[in-house]
Order: structure tokens, then C-alpha cells, then sequence
């Protein structure tokens, strides 16, 4: 077993066998576990194997690091003690961090994570936790160190993982997103929302601007990182006040355009697959995505093998993303 969706019964047993488990589920369903080498977010939302996108507040996405891991401890981080997630890091493994949606650590380390003394020197990978969505203004998600029993809904729980001499982890992302052919976007400072925009060099009001191109928010920002896309996703657009709202931050310097649309996810993603991956199933250890994926394409009851896992509020792979499968690969060296 990796990546499995199971019932609190099973998940207890493989606590009692001393596995090391990555879990997700329900603050509900999770607090009845006991003490043993876990972490968890909560969300309820997962892909499964055998059913697809799924929704379920009852069980819990367990995955199973204990077959490729030789040790772990699990560290606690607060919102400037993060600057020091990467440096902390094991030389020879992997970080898997979870961080509660809308907590300052949340924000700081998705507006500052790139700064960080030794950003991406070592791979961390994770996902921001979250609520069900008719939770959310009710209920603040929550992270669990499953050795201590102690639940965060402020700062962040990071699994530091070693890995025996002859395994290596990558960090893998699949991002069904691409440029558009529309204007250049920039913005005059990193932030998680912006009032004005320069298109193609000239200063609009963001929203504005929205609203008379009729841009499809359901589509995120792209920029080109040097190669590697990375979307940011609208979150809400204020005509009256004037202001755009996002998931994650846009960042001044950054050259972003409006996405192409995409018009069948599962095929567009299993094409992206085929096209940019030999992943083989048995090597992917670990695979979240995201909840505006999940919602937006329609992924209840559908696969997306050979990825399983949580849906999330955001995913990390080395800095936060949006709209973003990411995953993580145990190799042999």
C-alpha cells in the first residue's frame, strides 16, 4: 500500500504496526487516532484509486512512506521559524510539510518562501489543509503531529524524512496550464491581492479590466518561470472596491498572462502524461491536487491514475501553487 482511502479501524492497525503515515481527513476523524509516527491536514476531499474524486468526512487518505523511509521526526514551525524549513532539511531525503489554509504562516511562506536561506537546495513537498467547503467561516483547518497528539490551526508541521543510500526523491508537477495569447500582466509589488495591473506597460484597474475582457476567472494567472509554469487563481473580483483577490501572490517583476482554457481535464491531463512523463505508478510515493481542479474540471468520480490522494487547498512543491497536481517519486539510485 501507498496511497489508500481507509477507515478509521484500518488506519488505527497500521499506526499499531509502526507504519509512517501521511494522513488526511476530517479534524473529527483524525483526533480519534492514536499517537504513532503520522502527520495529517484536514480536508475532506481525495482522488482514489478505485472510485475517482471523492468526497467522504468519515475516512482518511493514508499514505504509507514506511517501505522506502529509514527514519523521520517531525518539526514544528511557526510562520518565521519556517525561513528555515529548507536549510533544516535532510541531506539525503525529503521535507513533506502541511500548512493550515489562511493562517500567517500560510501567507508568509507562500509570499516569502522563495527568499528562504537555501529555497529548493533540497526537496519539500506538501499541500495546504483545509475545510469542507460548506465548512468554511465555520471551521479553521487544522494540522496533527501524530507523536504528540498536537493540533495547529497557526503554523506548520514539517515530516523530515531520510532515506536510505540507495533511494533518491524528486519533486514532480503537472500543470495543465499554458500561457494564453493575451496581453503581458505585471504588478507593482508581491502581494495576495492587487487593484492595478500593468497591460503590456500600461496601468489599468485590475478588476476593471476584468470585467470589460471578460476574462474567465475559473482560469489562473500563468507566469513562465524559467521554464516551469505556475499558476495563480482568482479568488474573488470586487468591481466596487476595485480590487482582484488571489489564492496565492503575484509577485512584482513577474511576467503573467491569462491561461488557455481547458476544455476535457481528465484528457488534456492524461495526454500531459503521456506526453512530458514515464512515470511509472510504483515509483510515485506521494500525489495531492488541487480543490479548483477538483471543482472547476469536474473530477468527482473520476481518475486521474496513476495519481491518488488529497485534494487541497494548495500544493507545495518547493513554494506554494495553485490548480497544480504535485507528486513525489522514490527512486533507485
Amino acid at each position: 500500500m501507498k496511497q489508500s482511502i481507509l477507515s478509521v479501524t484500518d488506519v488505527k492497525s497500521l499506526i499499531d504496526d509502526g507504519k509512517k503515515l501521511l494522513l488526511a481527513g476530517e479534524e473529527e476523524t483524525l483526533i480519534l487516532l492514536p499517537k504513532g509516527d503520522w502527520v495529517a491536514g484536514t480536508i475532506p476531499y481525495f482522488i482514489s484509486k478505485e472510485q475517482g474524486g471523492m468526497v467522504s468526512r468519515e475516512l482518511i487518505c493514508a499514505t504509507d512512506i514506511s517501505s522506502f523511509v529509514s527514519s523521520i521526526e517531525i518539526v514544528k514551525y511557526d510562520q518565521n521559524s519556517l525561513a528555515r524549513v529548507y536549510s533544516e532539511g535532510p541531506k539525503h531525503g525529503f521535507s513533506f510539510i502541511v500548512i493550515p489554509a489562511m493562517s500567517k504562516t500560510h501567507l508568509s511562506f507562500a509570499l516569502n518562501a522563495p527568499n528562504y536561506k537555501d529555497f529548493g537546495i533540497r526537496p519539500l513537498i506538501g499541500w495546504i489543509a483545509g475545510v469542507h467547503l460548506s465548512d468554511l467561516g465555520k471551521k479553521t483547518p487544522k494540522v496533527i503531529n501524530g507523536q504528540t497528539g498536537e493540533v495547529l490551526e497557526e503554523g506548520a508541521f514539517v515530516l523530515q524524512a531520510q532515506l536510505p543510500g540507495n533511494k533518491v526523491a524528486e519533486i514532480g508537477i503537472v500543470n495543465l496550464f499554458e500561457q494564453g495569447d493575451g496581453d503581458i500582466l505585471t504588478f507593482t509589488s508581491d502581494d495576495f491581492s492587487a487593484e492595478t495591473v500593468m497591460v503590456n506597460g500600461e496601468k489599468r484597474n485590475f478588476a476593471a479590466y476584468i470585467v470589460k475582457n471578460k476574462l474567465d476567472t475559473k482560469l489562473p494567472l500563468v507566469a513562465d518561470y524559467y521554464g516551469a509554469m505556475v499558476n495563480i487563481s482568482f479568488q474573488d473580483v470586487d468591481e466596487v472596491e476595485g480590487r482582484v483577490k488571489f489564492y496565492a501572490p503575484v509577485f512584482s517583476g513577474i511576467r503573467y498572462k491569462h491561461a488557455k482554457p481547458v476544455t476535457d481535464y481528465v484528457k488534456v491531463f492524461n495526454d500531459r502524461l503521456c506526453k512530458e512523463c514515464s512515470i511509472e505508478s510504483d515509483r510515485v510515493a506521494f500525489s495531492c491536487n488541487c480543490i479548483l481542479n477538483y471543482l472547476y474540471s469536474e473530477l468527482e468520480g473520476k481518475k486521474t491514475d496513476p495519481f491518488v490522494g488529497p485534494v487541497t487547498f494548495g500544493e507545495i512543491a518547493y513554494q506554494l501553487l495553485n490548480q497544480t497536481l504535485v507528486y513525489l517519486e522514490i527512486m533507485d539510485v
